[in-house]
C-alpha cells in the first residue's frame, strides 16, 4: 500500500536519488556569476556614460571653456580695441578700410558677430564675456562650498543647542535680500577699492573688473553658502549616527579628524551636485547685476552688459542682443543638463 502511493506521488517522478549528490566543480562553475568590482566614482561614472543628455551637456561645457579661455589668445582682435571705420558693422562684414586693404592683398579677418557703435569686435566681446561668467560661476561655488560644507558639517556634527544656534543663524541670513547687499557694497567698496588698486601695483590689473564684480564675490561668501550648509547638514545628521562614526569616537578621533576623514568624504557626492548645480545660478545672478550695471566695470565685457549695451539698438542691430543672449542660454542649460546628470549617476537610490 505504502509503494503504490510512493508511485502515485508526483515528486518521486521529478526526484532522483542522483540529484542529492553533491555538486561538482564545473557544475559549481556554471552558477557563479562574476561581476566586476568597481568602485563608487567607475561605477558612477558609467552610469552617467549611459546618460547621453549629460554626455553632450560636458562636451558643450568644454566647448565653451575652449571657446571663452583658449581661443582669445589666437583671436586678431582685442575686447576694448575700436577699429575706426568699422562701427556698427553687421555680422561677417568689413569696413571700407578692411575691404580697401584686402584689395591690396593685405589679410583681413572679418568681423564674425559684427561690431559695436563703437567698433569693438562683437565675438571678441562674448568670448571675454563668456569668460568673466564662467570665472564668476566656478569661484562664487568654490566659496560657497567650502563655507557652507564647513559649516553645515559643523553643525550637524556636534548638534544639540549649538545645531540649534548656527541654523537661526541662518534662518537670519535667509532673510536678508542678496540684491540690496550688492548695491549698497557697490557704492561703499568704490572709493576704497580703486584707492587700494591704484595703490598697490601688484594688484594694479584687479581694478579692470571694477568694485561690483568683488561685491558679488563678497556677497556670496555672507549670503549665499546657507543653502549648501543646509544640505550637508541633513546628512551628516545621518551619517553620524553610522557604526564606523561611533566606532572612530571610541578609538579616541579627534572630532575635526571625524568630519574631515569620514563625514565630509561620505557627503562628497551630494556636495559635487550641489556645487555643479549653483554655477548656473551664480552666471546668472552676475549676467543679470550686469546687466543693471552693477557688475565688471567698463570696457570690461561681461555677458549682461553686452545684453544691457544692445538694448538701444534692438530694432536695427539685433544681432547684437542675439548672441549674449544665446551664450548665456547655452551655458546656464548646459550645467543645469550636466548637473542633473550627475545627481541621478551619483544617487545610489537610483541604481539599478
Amino acid at each position: 500500500m505504502e509503494e503504490k502511493f510512493i508511485t502515485k506521488n508526483p515528486l518521486s517522478l521529478q526526484l532522483k536519488a542522483e540529484d542529492f549528490l553533491p555538486a561538482n566543480e564545473s557544475e559549481k562553475q556554471e552558477m557563479i556569476i562574476m561581476r566586476e568590482s568597481v568602485t563608487y566614482w567607475k561605477d558612477a561614472f558609467g552610469r552617467f556614460r549611459k546618460n547621453k543628455l549629460a554626455m553632450a551637456s560636458l562636451i558643450v561645457i568644454i566647448a565653451v571653456f575652449i571657446f571663452a579661455f583658449a581661443l582669445p589668445s589666437i583671436y586678431p582682435y582685442s575686447y576694448e580695441q575700436q577699429v575706426r571705420g568699422s562701427e556698427n558693422l553687421a555680422p561677417m562684414e568689413y569696413s571700407q578700410t578692411e575691404l580697401a586693404l584686402k584689395a591690396d592683398g593685405v589679410q583681413v579677418f572679418p568681423h564674425i558677430l559684427g561690431t559695436d557703435n563703437l567698433g569693438r569686435d562683437l565675438m571678441i566681446r562674448v568670448m571675454m564675456g563668456s569668460r568673466i561668467s564662467l570665472l564668476v560661476g566656478v569661484i562664487a561655488s568654490a566659496i560657497i562650498l567650502v563655507i557652507g560644507s564647513l559649516y553645515g558639517a559643523i553643525s550637524g556634527y556636534f548638534g544639540g543647542n549649538l545645531d540649534m544656534a548656527m541654523m537661526r543663524l541662518v534662518d537670519v541670513i535667509y532673510t536678508v535680500p542678496d540684491i540690496l547687499v550688492i548695491i549698497l557694497l557697490s557704492v561703499v567698496l568704490k572709493a576704497p577699492l580703486n584707492a587700494f588698486f591704484e595703490h598697490e601695483s601688484f594688484l594694479s590689473g584687479m581694478s579692470s573688473i571694477g568694485p561690483g564684480l568683488i561685491s558679488i564675490f563678497i556677497t556670496f561668501s555672507l549670503l549665499y553658502w546657507v543653502g549648501m550648509a543646509r544640505i550637508v547638514r541633513g546628512q551628516v545628521l545621518i551619517i553620524k549616527e553610522q557604526e564606523y562614526i561611533t566606532a572612530a569616537i571610541a578609538l579616541g578621533a579627534k572630532h575635526a579628524r571625524i568630519i574631515r576623514k569620514h563625514l565630509l568624504p561620505n557627503c562628497i557626492g551630494t556636495i559635487v551636485v550641489t556645487t555643479t548645480l549653483l554655477i548656473p545660478s551664480a552666471i546668472f545672478t552676475e549676467s543679470f547685476l550686469s546687466f543693471l550695471g552693477l557688475g565688471v566695470a567698463a570696457p570690461m565685457p561681461s555677458l549682461g552688459s553686452l545684453a544691457a549695451q544692445a538694448i538701444g539698438g534692438i530694432n536695427s542691430y539685433a544681432y547684437r542682443l542675439i548672441a549674449p543672449s544665446v551664450a548665456i542660454s547655452i551655458i546656464i542649460l548646459s550645467f543645469n543638463l550636466f548637473g542633473d546628470g550627475l545627481r541621478d549617476a551619483l544617487d545610489p537610490k537610483l541604481k539599478r
